[in-house]
């Protein structure tokens, strides 16, 4: 009985990870990158909508200066950058349920960076997300989850490591570049620490997901 309720147990754990687009443990079977297919229509329509200077354009070259400080030395471990609207997101590990919404034009300036993102080395913030973590795993809650979810949990723990500062140095340097193409052009994208995973959208249908190890490739394939 027992090695059956384990064979189930362990099915059910390859079951969850295969099924997720992201897992819990990132990216499923070894993939480095992944499309997701959106509204046809947005593709069919690409050339014959008329770009804009939006908010981050106006100020793109000291806003990446300002995001890259922002997660190699600040408290920053996610951020999204939406080009239409101006807006970008970012999750703080001093506050990490929340989500902060900060207009570009604000964010490019070195005084609210300061203001508003306390500086903390990159080695301190790693260290603080595996601590939050091993705080989860002591807790009482985490007793009540199966155990499949506990499995996937200490594995993931076990094995995680964080997006390296020269990869974030990469990912940052190019996005004026992905976001200066003529037709194709970056609408907003996100970069995530924590799940090591870039995720972008571009003026046409669908999504792409890729692991930070895989994004030069990715560049080097797809930019001209």
């Amino acid at each position: 009985m027992a090695e059956e309720s384990a064979l189930y147990e362990n099915e059910l754990e390859e079951l969850v990870l295969r099924e997720s687009i992201v897992s819990a443990t990132g990216l499923n079977e070894g993939s480095l990158q992944i499309g997701i297919k959106g509204d046809p229509s947005l593709r069919e329509t690409t050339l014959d909508r008329k770009r804009y200077e939006s908010p981050v354009d106006k100020v793109i070259e000291p806003l990446m200066d300002n995001l890259e400080e922002l997660m190699l030395n600040r408290s920053c471990y996610r951020v999204f950058i939406g080009f239409n609207s101006g807006e970008i997101r970012t999750n703080s590990i001093f506050d990490p349920l929340r989500q902060e919404i900060h207009a570009s034009e604000k964010l490019a300036d070195k005084s609210y960076l300061d203001r508003h993102f306390p500086k903390i080395s990159y080695e301190d913030k790693i260290q603080a997300m595996r601590d939050i973590y091993s705080s989860i795993k002591s807790s009482k809650l985490f007793g009540t989850i199966p155990s499949y979810w506990k499995s996937i949990f200490n594995k993931r723990h076990k094995t995680w490591e964080p997006m390296t500062k020269a990869e974030i140095h990469t990912i940052m340097s190019s996005i004026k570049i992905m976001r200066d193409l003529p037709d194709f052009y970056l609408r907003n994208i996100t970069i995530c620490v924590v799940q090591n995973l870039v995720r972008m959208q571009f003026n046409c249908d669908g999504t792409q997901i890729i692991s930070a190890e895989n994004y030069q490739k990715f560049i080097e394939d797809n930019m001209p």
